[in-house]
């Protein structure tokens, strides 16, 4: 089904959870896609933000596996496995892990973050082609008010 061959009333009779998660899987599918072209994966990229004190850790500190699952819980998704994740960058240097099993960002798995984060733009870029901001933004606060409407939080 396209939207091209249906009427904007049609179109307004679909069901939004139908369609939100079409454009999830898009978007995933995508925005893995092009975190892969350099070499990682997703969930590889989210253990170095959530290790680095200049990203999502409020420390910098180690963080046990079981630590880093609940930490990324909004995010990750069912098949990511991030002990196998975990082992790729532990063999690249860009993690090493203590006594503890408390995993730690090395200066090569910093340098690497930072190096994936300077595509986040090229990524946006590719993702909101042909679309206005204000068109966004409008799409995100109908998407936060069906949020809402199903009785979830919407920040």
């Amino acid at each position: 089904m396209t939207t091209q061959q249906i009427s904007d009333a049609e179109l307004a009779g679909q069901p939004a959870a139908y369609w939100t998660g079409l454009a999830y899987e898009a978007l995933i599918a995508r925005t893995r896609a092009q975190i892969a072209e350099r070499g990682y994966t997703q969930p590889q990229f989210w253990l170095l933000r959530n290790l680095s004190e200049n990203d999502i850790s409020p420390d910098g500190e180690g963080m046990t596996l079981p630590e880093l699952r609940a930490a990324m819980t909004s995010y990750i998704r069912p098949e990511d496995d991030l002990a196998a994740e975990a082992e790729v960058l532990l063999e690249r240097g860009r993690l090493t892990r203590d006594t503890e099993d408390r995993l730690w960002l090395t200066e090569d798995g910093e340098q690497a973050r930072l190096d994936l984060a300077r595509n986040a733009p090229a990524i946006r870029e590719v993702l909101h082609k042909d679309i206005e901001d204000a068109d966004y933004v409008t799409t995100l606060k109908v998407l936060q008010q069906f949020i809402r409407n199903a009785g979830g939080t919407a920040v």
